[in-house]
């Protein structure tokens, strides 16, 4: 077994504790072993107590440290590589802190709130020869794999369309009011960037990760916002994306108010289809931790059978799924790679360009301060 890849842990909120319980997992329940982890340090911005109460909430090694500022923990010789966990709005200003201190970055999803601070971050690990990589956690699922390759393969034959689906059915003003993070401007709340990210990299993942280089075109975006009327953050977005290259087109939605599945027994059909000129493939959600697709094949008029057979697919996750971006950045490291081939740093930045794209189609602007390339800022 190689040495463990020495994590620490940036801010300590919901999605920091799910990947960390996910991290410390043992590596053979999900079937691998040719990697190794360990977090050895964690920073709250509000005290070192409460980053020591998340150590232990996790199971974090007994000798871990707690800091009270990520400022500490940046600067912690123990610490291989950081873990970002705040806010889309902080994700610019607590990733450049670990670059400049020469760690390298696993950041949460959306990367940035903006393409040019997307640009810089890649511009600051590039030149420090650091890893980095936006946390699109699904990127990684054995799942998603399996179905990129059967697509890439050509099972359903040329992919024409993809439409993709996250929302959620919330009772926006009852549980987010005005400070939540999902409405809070200033934190770059919003659907976009919090479930349209999903949607987002369904349509990527068909439509232009797997396509040859040649095809690996900015889509046109056609869009339409509605904005929560409590804080201007969008409550409804809906993108119309057309790849020049190909031809195709991806629809991907999202929404607070109304689901993807109202009853929650899937009783709607899929939250994502990949159509293509042989049939298309069926994704139950929710799109953010999918275990469940139909593969289902084109019939002709006058024909009685496709190109293959029907098949219903279920992939159970022995755990969150959280590890398996921690295990692409774990074999990157150990190769020596500074990004990952399953999402790249090129594929990220496009990403945050088609999102600016439908905000400025839109009049959607976070606050200056967020949206800043300056660096460093105060209250960060």
């Amino acid at each position: 077994m190689s040495s463990p890849l020495r994590w620490g842990i940036l801010a300590t909120g919901g999605i920091a504790v799910t990947f960390t319980k996910d991290l410390l997992k043992d590596p053979s329940t999900r079937g691998v072993s040719d990697v190794n982890h360990t977090v050895t340090a964690a920073a709250s911005s509000s005290s070192a107590s409460r980053a020591n109460d998340f150590l232990k909430e996790v199971g974090a090694p007994s000798d871990a440290k707690g800091y009270g500022s990520y400022a500490e923990l940046v600067k912690d010789p123990n610490v291989d590589i950081i873990y970002v966990a705040t806010p889309h709005s902080h994700h610019f200003q607590n990733t450049m802190l670990c670059l400049e201190a020469k760690k390298h970055v696993l950041c949460e999803k959306a990367f940035t709130t903006n393409a040019a601070q997307a640009k810089i971050l890649v511009e600051t690990a590039k030149k420090n020869n650091l890893f980095l990589m936006e946390a699109v956690w699904i990127r990684f699922f054995p799942i998603c794999q399996e179905l990129r390759k059967l697509a890439s393969d050509g099972k359903i034959g040329d992919i024409r369309r993809v439409f993709a689906d996250l929302s959620i059915s919330a009772d926006v003003e009852g549980k987010f009011g005005t400070q939540h993070r999902m409405v809070n401007m200033d934190l770059a709340g919003g659907a976009l960037l919090d479930l349209g990210i999903y949607s987002i990299t369904w349509v990527f993942q068909f439509l232009y990760h797997i396509q040859p280089p040649q095809n690996q075109k900015t889509p046109t975006v056609s869009s339409s916002i509605t904005k929560y009327s409590k804080t201007g953050a969008d409550e409804m977005t809906s993108v119309v994306f057309n790849f020049p290259a190909t031809n195709a087109q991806g629809i991907a939605t999202t929404n607070m108010r109304v689901s993807y599945d109202p009853d929650r027994k899937n009783t709607a059909g899929p939250a994502i289809r990949i159509q293509g000129t042989k049939g298309e493939i069926q994704v139950y959600g929710p799109a953010y931790r999918p275990t469940h697709y139909r593969i289902i094949p084109a019939i002709k008029e006058g024909e009685s059978k496709g190109d293959f057979e029907f098949q219903d697919v279920t992939r159970e996750i022995p755990g969150h799924g959280m590890f398996w971006e921690a295990d692409e950045s774990f074999r990157c490291l150990r190769d020596k790679k500074l990004e990952s081939d399953g999402m790249s740093w090129s594929e990220s930045i496009v990403i945050m360009e088609v999102m600016d794209e439908v905000r400025k189609q839109n009049g959607m602007v976070y606050p200056e301060k967020i949206e800043s390339t300056k660096y460093p800022l105060e209250g960060f």
